[in-house]
């Protein structure tokens, strides 16, 4: 039963889950990554037979095993593959960032140049769930940032064998490699490179513990997006709110794991108590219910406030990933929000528009986070380099400057550095 609280009875930071790294998982990972390191494709082997029991001889997706997989998907899925995509890429598109140049003073030029990162590698999970929505998340922000190679690695099953839909989703977004392993394994491979797998320059994408604190470990020898947490949904709602469907949003994220989040914050105690009766009957409803069950008994929560507008205070100091703003002054509302990843503007607009459908990214900060990053983008695989230039002129009007600052901090070399040109010509 989901637990109902007035405003003030539960400290903010309670009210969704923090996740920490499972007890033992740190050690494990590491061990597993200093194994893929010394032994490459010979370890991922192993860990496919060991961990999806799973017994193969090529850790590369061919050519034949893409047509077959695509070919088992049906042609109307494929269909919304293809509108979803067409979505991400538009709403993408206006990410792309165009470089600078300064040229205000006689003899100096300042610029910066966007430059995409060579390698991509993408974790899909494919385990309890397998999400083909993620690929076109992850790739096409990848493709449009002009990243050289984009590459994906997911778990396979028992049979050797990945999930239909996600490579159907890896052709439409159009990703150059795919390879069957998964898990702290499959991140240790993209960081380091096997004879297989390629080195990427950064990681993206969600994964089980394993999977995160693997990305925690790596980082510095690449780049990763986030250390992403269980899934959050935070409505706000009034009293003209329909119960069984902020209910249905909720479960909706309480369906993903036993960890993840699901809060209502209401002004309305009629609200609440309708809510919480209708989560006890569509529950049993859901494929995932045991799943969803955990989540909204162990994490989930109603909270009664005074208005909306407190409402909204709540919301910026929990920074939750998913926000929907079930009132009729939605976008009134929305200036009012600081901390957010994601958010769903009145009462026709579910969180699983966000997830599959209307173009926006559904890689979210989470755990907080909001409050100081951002969702998935094009800026995720860009990097930028500055230039300078100053003519012989520019620098002997400057000199003396920044000499004397080197000065300041100590730094003669520097001093000696600024001034040596203009010494040379006396």
């Amino acid at each position: 039963m989901i637990k109902t609280y007035k405003y003030g009875e539960i400290p903010n930071e309670e009210i969704f889950a923090r996740e920490s790294s499972a007890s033992g998982v740190e050690g494990i990972v590491a061990q597993i990554i200093a194994d893929v390191i010394n032994r490459g494709d010979e370890a991922l082997f192993e860990y496919c037979r060991k961990f999806d029991k799973a017994e193969l001889t090529s850790l590369q997706v061919t050519p034949e095993e893409m047509d077959e997989a695509c070919s088992e998907v049906e042609p109307e899925f494929i269909e919304i593959l293809e509108k979803a995509a067409a979505n991400i890429r538009a709403f993408h598109e206006k990410q792309k960032r165009e470089g600078f140049v300064i040229e205000d003073q006689d003899g100096i030029v300042l610029g910066q140049k966007i430059i995409p990162i060579e390698k991509a590698g993408l974790y899909v999970p494919g385990g309890t769930a397998a999400y083909p929505s993620t690929v076109l998340m992850d790739a096409i922000p990848a493709k449009i940032a002009g990243c050289s190679e984009i590459v994906i690695v997911s778990p396979p099953n028992s049979e050797g064998r990945l999930n239909p839909a996600i490579l159907a989703a890896a052709r439409v977004a159009g990703v150059d490699r795919i390879f069957k392993v998964g898990g702290a394994q499959a991140i240790a491979a993209l960081a380091y490179g096997t004879e297989s797998i390629p080195k990427v320059d950064k990681i993206v994408g969600p994964g089980n513990a394993f999977v995160a604190e693997a990305k925690k470990q790596v980082f510095g020898k690449v780049s990763i997006d986030m250390i992403a947490g269980p899934s959050e949904i935070l409505v706000v709602a009034d009293c003209l709110s329909d119960a069984s469907i902020v209910a249905a949003d909720m479960l909706s994220q309480a369906e993903h794991d036993k960890m993840a989040s699901a809060v209502l914050v209401t002004d309305s105690e009629t609200l609440a108590a309708a809510v919480s009766a209708e989560i006890e009957r569509q529950i049993p409803l859901l494929d995932r219910a045991e799943i969803a069950r955990a989540s909204i008994d162990t994490n989930g929560k109603i909270i009664i406030v005074h208005n909306i507008d407190e409402a909204i205070d709540i919301t910026n100091e929990i920074a939750p990933e998913h926000l929907e703003l079930s009132v009729d002054n939605a976008f009134e509302l929305l200036n009012g929000v600081k901390n957010a990843g994601s958010v769903f503007l009145g009462r026709s607009c579910p969180e699983a528009l966000g997830d599959y459908f209307a173009g926006s990214n559904h890689t979210l900060p989470t755990s907080g986070t909001a409050r100081f990053s951002s969702p998935l983008s094009v800026d995720d695989f860009i990097k930028k380099s500055q230039f300078i230039y100053y003519s012989e002129d520019a620098l002997d009007a400057v000199a003396e400057d920044v000499a004397a600052f080197a000065r300041k901090e100590g730094l003669t070399g520097h001093a000696r550095s600024a001034l040596i040109r203009g010494e040379a010509k006396k």
